[in-house]
């Protein structure tokens, strides 16, 4: 079955996401959708909500520890609290613009998994790498991996084109199946797409073979945009 995962960024309240979370809920039941859905809200509006056992609430971001003084950061001792089990690592939001190196990732990656998180785990080419040719993607993607245990059975990967990361700009079917094609070579875990994903253009990408399901970010705020995925989604049979 396909995945739907939503990132809310630095979107959305604490009162916005409880209603986010409980319509998506209601709507799940009402249509009997069995797919995995995935909501990654902020840290503040965390909660302990009450869903159905196909929808996981995580978080966007996590430092590799229990607890300490790290400023600013949260562990895993706070997402305990919430029963958080899942988190996305990676992200190219962290790695471009907070500028997190790859061995602060790799670091993340193997605490999270020595806990045993479900890991979304995020790569994607800057423009002047996907300009560049595909030799070039391959091989950015692949450095991305560097480190990463990839045989993990609670792993994610997420392909995200940076240059589709809320441009609008999307990549081209043909596009897409060439590297999730590619990277299913080196990898066995599902691999979703994001980048631009929006509801008019979901089920032509989720009806590519090599496509495990979808990480969206802006596409998805909309409550009625994010329960129409789910509910596509749900209707693909490959």
């Amino acid at each position: 079955m396909k995945i739907v995962a939503s990132n809310f960024k630095t979107n959305h309240t604490r009162l916005s996401t409880a209603g986010f979370v409980s319509k998506v809920d209601g709507f799940v039941k009402e249509n009997s959708i069995k797919n995995p859905i995935f909501i990654f809200p902020s840290f503040l509006s965390i909660d302990n909500f009450d869903v159905s056992s196909n929808i996981s609430i995580g978080v966007q971001n996590g430092y590799p520890v229990d607890n300490g003084s790290y400023t600013g950061e949260v562990g895993t001792d706070a997402l305990d609290e919430f029963g958080i089990k899942t988190i996305l690592i990676g992200h190219s939001e962290r790695r471009h613009i907070l500028k997190e190196s790859n061995d602060l990732i790799v670091k993340k990656y193997d605490f999270f998994k020595s806990n045993n998180y479900k890991i979304i785990y995020c790569i994607g080419e800057p423009l002047e790498v996907k300009t560049a040719g595909l030799e070039a993607v391959i091989e950015y993607l692949f450095s991305q991996l560097d480190g990463i245990d990839l045989s993990y059975e609670n792993l994610i990967i997420a392909y995200e084109p940076v240059w589709a990361i809320g441009t609008g700009k999307v990549a081209t079917i043909e596009d897409i199946n060439e590297i999730h094609t590619i990277l299913k070579t080196k990898i066995n875990t599902p691999i979703l797409y994001g980048g631009s994903v929006k509801v008019d253009n979901l089920e032509q990408i989720l009806n590519i073979k090599s496509v495990d399901g979808v990480l969206v970010g802006s596409g998805s705020w909309k409550i009625e945009d994010f329960c129409q995925m789910t509910l596509i989604a749900s209707n693909i049979k490959n």
